[in-house]
Parts: C-alpha cells; structure tokens; sequence
C-alpha cells in the first residue's frame, strides 16, 4: 500500500509539474519523486516497519539519502528509456518505479529501518 501510495503521489506529481504548470520532465520526475519520498518515509516509518526510533531526523536523513540514490537511479532509467530507446516519458517513468521501489524497500529495511 505504501508504494502503490508513492507510485501515485509521484505520478501524479510529475504530471501536475510537466503538463499543467510545465516544468522540464526530468525537474518533474525529481520534485514528484521527492515528495513521494517523504510521504513514503512517514508511512513506512508508522505503518510497514514500525519504527519507534526517538531519532526521527537522523532516521528522515538516511531514507532521504536512500531515495536521492533512488532518484538517480529513477532518473538515469527514464532518461535511458525515453531518450535513447524512444519510449514514451510516462511509460519509462512506470518502468522506473517498478525498478527502483525494489531498490527503495531494501536499502531503507537494511540502512534506515534496520533493528
């Protein structure tokens, strides 16, 4: 549930930024993967991993720092797709996340959420 939550918020994000008010794809795909990313870290912190950590920043900081190596990975994927095999953006971007929520899971429950 909490990665069918961040697929959406950053999908629909990335579509607000690039297609309503019209930022670049690639600044999109980051401020919509972002902001998944911290809806995603306060739902895995309560609801998928239970942490009771009383360092909730320094917590914030590792997933964080797990999602920005998500993100480059994110992006390098729908850059690859998109531009070097014509795929379309949104299509690549829905590869991407597949992709990288695998990376995401098990970097934050070996580094972040690690008991």
């Amino acid at each position: 549930m909490v990665g069918f939550s961040g697929f959406i918020i950053d999908f629909g994000i990335t579509y607000l930024c690039k297609e309503i008010i019209r930022i670049p794809k690639y600044v999109s795909n980051g401020i919509g993967f972002l902001i998944a990313a911290t809806s995603n870290y306060f739902l895995n912190r309560i609801w998928t991993f239970q942490s009771d950590n009383p360092n909730v920043a320094g917590e914030y900081i590792e997933f964080i720092f797990v999602s920005i190596i998500g993100l480059i990975l994110n992006t390098l994927i729908v850059y690859l797709l998109s531009e070097k095999l014509k795929w379309n953006f949104y299509f690549s971007k829905v590869c991407a996340i597949a992709i990288v929520t695998f990376w995401n899971f098990f970097a934050n429950l070996y580094i972040t959420f690690k008991t």
